[in-house]
């Protein structure tokens, strides 16, 4: 299968360059079983169970590509894309759809400049980007632009109070100033225009996401705090 590429690389949109363990991290099985295919897992459970069709399907953020093969499992769309700032990511993220059989086209864009049009995109996956970008704001808008009415986004993010934490410090690299809470994340898509109901949105408290690797739960049988600051957000979001 075919790829096609636009890897014109922005010049003026800021962002902060992914450490040498992000990306190899990337590449890794924790990272495709525990981390990107159980936030698929939580947001295809809170989808409108309509039976609508996803005809072109974005990824913002792709990174390696990991999720492209498994979008194309999940909702067969006529056109997937997968879009990301690092042109380095992209060439590899056509490999691995390459050697999955799948045609996808690859963009060089930031999330706050996408190159597509107004209302061409039937759902727009976002997985862990968020945290990387400067302009988060001006991002869900451009979500919203190229959204068609009735689409959707597919929203998994870590909170500000996950990458504040030593472990993530320290191993990679993030705007800090711009992190948000769960709500924070929250009300900021649903100010964009996206009607978002509670039912839509979850907070898992996986342990990867946990200062502590969730040892104190699995080797000291310590329970976490029922009352908490999350560490991430899944939602799923409609273009009204």
């Amino acid at each position: 299968m075919s790829a096609n590429f636009d890897l014109t690389q922005p010049s003026s949109d800021p962002h902060v360059p992914e450490t040498a363990f992000g990306k190899w991290f990337l590449r890794t099985e924790t990272w495709t079983v525990h981390v990107l295919e159980r936030a698929l897992v939580d947001l295809e459970r809170m989808m409108p169970a309509d039976g609508r069709r996803y005809d072109v399907v974005a990824d913002v953020g792709c990174g390696f590509g990991r999720s492209l093969g498994k979008l194309q499992q999940r909702f067969a769309p006529k056109r997937l894309i997968g879009m990301d700032i690092d042109p380095e990511m992209l060439r590899e993220s056509a490999k691995e759809v390459a050697a999955l059989n799948i045609a996808a086209d690859f963009i060089c864009c930031s999330s706050s400049n996408i190159k597509l049009e107004d209302n061409s995109v039937d759902l727009l996956f976002c997985h862990q980007t968020f945290h990387h970008l400067i302009d988060q704001e001006r991002a869900i808008q451009e979500f919203f632009r190229v959204l068609k009415p009735g689409g959707v986004l597919l929203f998994a993010e870590s909170t500000r109070r996950y990458i504040h934490s030593w472990i993530i410090r320290l191993l990679f690299r993030h705007p800090m100033d711009v992190q948000k809470t769960a709500p924070e994340y929250l009300a900021m898509v649903r100010a964009a225009g996206f009607s978002v109901p509670d039912s839509a949105v979850s907070y898992p408290f996986l342990w990867w996401s946990r200062e502590d690797l969730g040892i104190l739960e699995t080797a000291l049988r310590i329970k976490p705090k029922a009352v908490r600051e999350e560490t991430l957000i899944n939602l799923v979001g409609i273009k009204p």
